[in-house]
Parts: C-alpha cells; sequence; structure tokens
C-alpha cells in the first residue's frame, strides 16, 4: 500500500478506538529517530527536519495502522515525500541566503561516532556534497546509500520507475564520490588533528596552523548575514591560516574553545565571553585538515548543547 492511497479512518471505529491511536503512536515513537535522521540527511536542517516530522505524525494519525504491512516502510515513506517537497522551497531561499549555506550542526553523542558508516553518512563534509545534488538526486541517494532502502521502495517515495531511480542512483553516487572524503579517518586521529588546530588557534600559532592544514585546505563560514564570516570560501593553506590568526583567533572578547561531537565527527564549540560564538567542524585526510566549517548563524547553534539521537535502523 502506497501513501497516495492510504486508509482513512472514519468517525466510529478510528480515532475512537483509543487501541488503533496508542498502536499508531507507539509505532511513530518507535521510529521517531529513524525518521528524524532521513529529514535531516536530506534537508540539513534541524527546524526543517522537525516540521518534516510533524507532518509525518499528522499524515499518520490519518493511517488505519491496520491495513499497513510494514510500518518503517511506510512512514519512511511519508517523511521522504514531505521532505522532497521541502527541499524544493528550501533551494529558493538558499539562494536568498546571505554568504555560504552550511548544514545546521547536530550535537550528537559519542557512539555516533562508533558508528562509521552513521558518522560518515551525517559528517558536516558529506552533507555540503549533498547539497551540490538537486532535491530528487539528494532523496535518492539518501535513501539508498544511508538506510539501503530498495530501489522500488524509492521508485513509489519519489513518483518514478524503478529503472529511473536506479540511473537517478547511479548519477548521484557517482557525484558525490568524485566529492567526498577519499579515506575514512578513525575518531582518534581526527580528534588529534583538532586538538593541534586547537592549540595553534589559541595561541595564534601561524605556523602551527600551517602544520595541520592541507596545501589545498578549505574554510566555509556561515554567518547567514548576522554575523561576520567570509563571504565566499577561502582557501589554501596561507589564506586560511590568516583568516584564523587574524579573525577568528584575534577576537576583542575573551574566546574558548571546547571539545565536542557535531555530526559524529569531533569539532570544536567556540565561546566568547561565555556565549556561544560558533561551531568548527572539521575533515580530515592523511593527518592533516583539508575542510574546515566555521558555523556562526545564531539561528543554527540553538539547538548545539542539546543532544539528537540518530539512527540509520
Amino acid at each position: 500500500m502506497n501513501e497516495r492511497s492510504e486508509p482513512t479512518t472514519g468517525a466510529a471505529g478510528s480515532l475512537a478506538g483509543g487501541g488503533r491511536t496508542d498502536t499508531a503512536t507507539e509505532a511513530f515513537v518507535a521510529h521517531r529517530n529513524l525518521l528524524f535522521t532521513v529529514a535531516y540527511e536530506m534537508l540539513g536542517s534541524v527546524a526543517d527536519a522537525e516540521d518534516v516530522l510533524q507532518e509525518t505524525w499528522l499524515r499518520w494519525m490519518k493511517v488505519d495502522v491496520e491495513q499497513v504491512h510494514d510500518e518503517r516502510a511506510y512512514l519512511v515513506r511519508i517523511t521522504t515525500r514531505r521532505s522532497l517537497d521541502r527541499l524544493r522551497t528550501m533551494k529558493r531561499r538558499k539562494e536568498a541566503y546571505v554568504g555560504p549555506w552550511l548544514p545546521e550542526p547536530l550535537l550528537t553523542a559519542p557512539d555516533v561516532a562508533e558508528d562509521v558508516e552513521l558518522a560518515e553518512s551525517v559528517s558536516m563534509a558529506l552533507m555540503l556534497v549533498l547539497e551540490t545534488l538537486s532535491p530528487t538526486e539528494r532523496v535518492v541517494f539518501v535513501l539508498r546509500e544511508a538506510f539501503d532502502v530498495g530501489y522500488d521502495e524509492i521508485a513509489d517515495a519519489v513518483g518514478k520507475s524503478p529503472a529511473a531511480v536506479r540511473q537517478i542512483a547511479h548519477r548521484a553516487r557517482r557525484h558525490v564520490d568524485a566529492r567526498r572524503p577519499r579515506e575514512v579517518v578513525s575518531p582518534d586521529q581526527a580528534r588529534a588533528a583538532l586538538e593541534s588546530f586547537q592549540r595553534a588557534l589559541e595561541t595564534r600559532d601561524l605556523q602551527g596552523l600551517l602544520d595541520v592544514l592541507a596545501s589545498e585546505v578549505v574554510l566555509v563560514s556561515d554567518g547567514g548575514g548576522v554575523k561576520q564570516a567570509a563571504a565566499r570560501p577561502i582557501v589554501g593553506a596561507g589564506k586560511v591560516a590568516r583568516f584564523i590568526v587574524g579573525g577568528v583567533g584575534k577576537a576583542e572578547v575573551a574566546l574558548t574553545a571546547d571539545h565536542t561531537m557535531v555530526n559524529g565527527n569531533p569539532a570544536l564549540l567556540l565561546r566568547a565571553d561565555g556565549e556561544i560564538d560558533g561551531v568548527i567542524a572539521i575533515r580530515v585526510e592523511s593527518g592533516r585538515i583539508t575542510g574546515l566549517y566555521y558555523v556562526r548563524n545564531p539561528e543554527k547553534l540553538t539547538r548545539i548543547e542539546s543532544e539528537i539521537p540518530l539512527t540509520l535502523r
């Protein structure tokens, strides 16, 4: 059964029956973390992912769950369709965004980092690559690569034939593979690079930064037009190091950097005079930092102190 032909509940035997409502609620709660992860990977925004979950819940409460054979698949399908609709709306929003746009960072539990597949799928580096896909390509890629959803199910969710979905998946995978990190880095390796970066940041050590930054490093900063940030990505170790020493490390207020786990990977939470000022996530390859993702937009930092549970299953 697909969502478009979903059974609706009648006035007599539907919401009046507490058992049916309880069953629907239990199913939604059981899969909520999965549905949030699906929506977040597709949207890159916590606020939009939460809105999609609310829309999914409202749609789900109209369904006769007794006629649903696979609750997980059904709920993922609803979430996918709502996310795809929202992705198309977000595209216009991002076109009007001031400066570079970065995904909203998530505070994640340490066990997310231990799940290599999950940590890689929600990493800031990969999430930024997903921004280069079309809405349909992104949805297909996320469902197939991160959640191992079958082509037939994806086809039903996006309204295309299985053959078309296979082609889209192949094209999206090739596109992402050409841009994603070339190696899997352990949390310890990422943490070591981050610690070196932190020491150089706090001491404004230009040479220390040059030692930990790869020559082709790219820094992307997101202030959303509210906080100061680079108007475009900065490329090259020398330029990035000078920007950090002359900008981030030269704050007029007391700046502290605390280690945290963002999107399943080690990151720094920056505070200015005790107030949250930004988050710096990194991409590491061969022991050096190849990507720095600096989120300062206050609207994207409202949930950075509350852990959000994620799962691929």
